[in-house]
């Protein structure tokens, strides 16, 4: 099926497999960054990158084998918008943890569950974990399925 003109059940199934590759990666990277951040006493903004950079690992690994089906043998130029929409990413992450630290603070308990205490930087990741994942599908998507950015690329690629 063109990948162009996928709709209806087919799209869907590509949104819950995005979804769910999502929730696999935001664990990843929480469950990351709280280690950095707790564990090894790194600031946030220092742990932030580290964290995403783990989770965008296991993001491309998922999604070139199972969320945009048909992009396994994506060439070099589906690669490196890959990368490029990544980079993005993860500076709109840095700017919005940033942006939420000095707006709600970082180190406020809320509150407490099996001894393991929520603070407000955990908050602030969840916040900014939702509004790079709405960049993250759109932007991925047309990086993976769309030839006339795979074309532009190649281009690029070839200079």
């Amino acid at each position: 099926m063109n990948e162009e003109k996928k709709n209806g059940p087919a799209r869907l199934g590509e949104i819950v497999r995005f979804v769910v590759t999502g929730g696999v990666c935001f664990v990843v990277e929480f469950v990351v960054l709280v280690l950095l951040v707790d564990a090894l006493h790194l600031d946030t903004l220092v742990a932030t990158p580290l964290a995403f950079l783990v989770s965008v690992a296991v993001n491309y690994l998922m999604c070139m084998a199972w969320v945009f089906q048909g992009t396994k043998d994506a060439g070099a130029a589906a690669k490196v918008g890959f990368l490029v929409t990544s980079v993005i990413g993860l500076l709109l992450n840095e700017l919005l943890m940033l942006l939420l630290r000095v707006t709600l603070g970082e180190t406020t308990a809320l509150f407490t569950v099996f001894g393991f205490t929520v603070t407000m930087y955990m908050l602030n990741k969840c916040l900014a974990t939702l509004i790079v994942m709405v960049w993250n599908y759109f932007t991925k998507r047309a990086v993976l399925s769309s030839g006339a950015i795979r074309r532009l690329t190649e281009k690029l690629l070839r200079r």
